[in-house]
């Protein structure tokens, strides 16, 4: 890791045999769907469209010639995601051509003009992404809202996004697309002098505060982060109560916050948790994950195809941190569980089936049989995307950004492995013990609006040239490291 006089901070990792000849970039920004300003929701979410311009002249591009346009004469591919608390940007070219797109992704920074006929095009394709949105991905976002208010989702919404200027665009990507909020990752077949040395001179003016307006800008940073601090003691003083009336041998009723329900195509409830820090309660934190896995992989599914007191769940998702992305987001983040309801059961009814589970093993500890597939599980997961390229690029991001002190990737295996049953155990007695939200999945008649094929496409993992929408697929119990899935783009 190094920091450029401006503040930018870089890392280098030379990975040769996770992908010969190819290298990743990564750009990640402490910039997401929290930091939009009152009556913008979206404008994070806009600006990350903003970096891969449909037209070229007057945006990102002064020569006329996209960004994906370049990376894709090149062989690679790009794409990007907006987060609530970032938002992360990644390429991956052959080595011989990383210069170039180091040089390319500094241009596209600090050329960063977008004109009115290309912010009104983006507009148009989010509002189509915000119409498409999954009913797993408005769950998560509802949950989350109702447990920390002040949190935004990273879609945005179409209204206020309608009326957005290019000085209001321009303005935030000042305020917030700073060196000192940015972190550039380069992990592949690459020598770490020679990126260095690219690095340092593409990247020298990159980052600099230019516009009227910074201090209110720089207030509304402040505000934010005050706000989302307030919030995260709350869910600490409300933690340490619980494990208080634990010693004490006290029962403690969960405080369930009934939010509006949602449509859906099937009757079903959607039950959020808060999760702990990953960075101040790092062990209890891969608990969750780890009790996710027990029970999407084997306690719910089995449930779900049995009765209780002539009550049933026709199915059962667990997922552990942001859309399904655990370690992709720093505090506050949720579990959230999304349960389907046979004919005649009802909220309640399907909301105690889990608190029944949760029960189960919280009474523990469990089998230790049990405990080590759900361990070995995560485990492949990981393996299954350590020799990724942006995923490792993007995971070293986020640790510098959002997780600081955190050992990086290659260590994630060994803390997982001292995970134990009794603290599986304890991470269900907090899920029981502390705040819950529900939220009734309702059937309606939707209509599904037909995708314009010219502006929106689905993305799939690393295979998009641009990331011009992204739909959120449900995604598995906890499954995913990094940022291939269940993301919003």
């Amino acid at each position: 890791m190094s920091v450029l006089p401006g503040g930018l901070r870089v890392c280098v990792e030379s990975v040769p045999q996770y992908g010969r000849g190819l290298a990743a970039v990564a750009l990640t920004v402490a910039a997401g769907g929290d930091d939009d300003p009152a009556g913008r929701h979206g404008t994070a979410h806009l600006v990350e469209h903003l970096m891969f311009p449909r037209s070229g002249g007057g945006s990102a591009d002064p020569t006329g010639e996209g960004y994906a346009a370049l990376v894709a004469g090149a062989g690679g591919v790009c794409n990007a995601e907006t987060h609530r608390d970032h938002t992360v940007f990644h390429t991956t070219v052959p080595a011989e051509s990383l210069p170039d797109a180091l040089a390319w992704e500094a241009r596209r920074l600090l050329g960063f003009a977008p004109t009115e006929d290309v912010i009104r095009t983006e507009t148009d394709v989010i509002g189509e992404e915000i119409r498409g949105a999954g009913d797993a991905g408005r769950s998560w976002e509802s949950a989350l809202g109702a447990l920390y208010p002040g949190s935004r989702d990273s879609f945005g919404t179409a209204a206020e996004l309608a009326g957005i200027t290019a000085g209001e665009v321009e303005a935030f990507f000042r305020a917030h697309y700073t060196a000192r909020r940015m972190v550039l990752s380069v992990v592949g077949d690459v020598d770490p002098a020679g990126v260095m040395a690219v690095v340092r001179a593409v990247f020298a003016g990159v980052g600099v505060i230019r516009v009227a307006g910074e201090a209110g800008a720089a207030e509304g940073i402040r505000a934010a982060g005050e706000a989302r601090a307030a919030e995260e003691a709350r869910a600490a003083e409300e933690a340490r109560a619980a494990g208080e009336a634990r010693a004490a041998g006290e029962p403690r009723a969960a405080r369930e916050i009934h939010t509006a329900p949602l449509p859906s195509g099937r009757p079903g409830v959607a039950v959020g948790h808060p999760l702990p820090d990953p960075v101040a309660d790092r062990p209890a934190y891969l608990a969750q994950a780890v009790l996710a896995q027990v029970l999407g992989r084997s306690r719910l599914p089995a449930l779900a195809r049995s009765a209780r007191d002539g009550h049933r769940l026709t199915s059962a998702t667990v997922t552990c941190g942001y859309h399904g992305q655990w370690l992709a987001s720093a505090a506050p983040d949720l579990t959230l569980a999304v349960l389907g309801r046979a004919p005649g059961t009802e909220v309640d009814a399907a909301v105690g089936i889990w608190r029944s589970v949760l029960r189960v093993v919280a009474e523990g500890p469990l089998p230790e049989a049990e405990h080590r597939r759900a361990v070995n599980s995560l485990l492949v997961a990981w393996h299954r995307q350590a020799d990724s390229l942006p995923t490792r690029a993007v995971a070293l991001g986020r640790d510098a950004l959002l997780l600081p002190g955190s050992a990086g990737p290659d260590a994630l295996p060994a803390e997982l492995r001292r995970t134990t049953p009794a603290e599986v155990a304890a991470a269900a007695r907090a899920l029981l013990e502390g705040p819950a939200t529900v939220t009734e999945l309702a059937p309606q008649a939707r209509t599904v609006p037909t995708a314009r094929a010219h502006t929106v496409l689905t993305a799939r993992a690393g295979t998009e040239l641009a990331p011009q929408a992204r739909t959120v697929p449900i995604a598995r119990a906890g499954t995913e490291l990094a940022p291939q899935k269940g993301t919003v783009g």
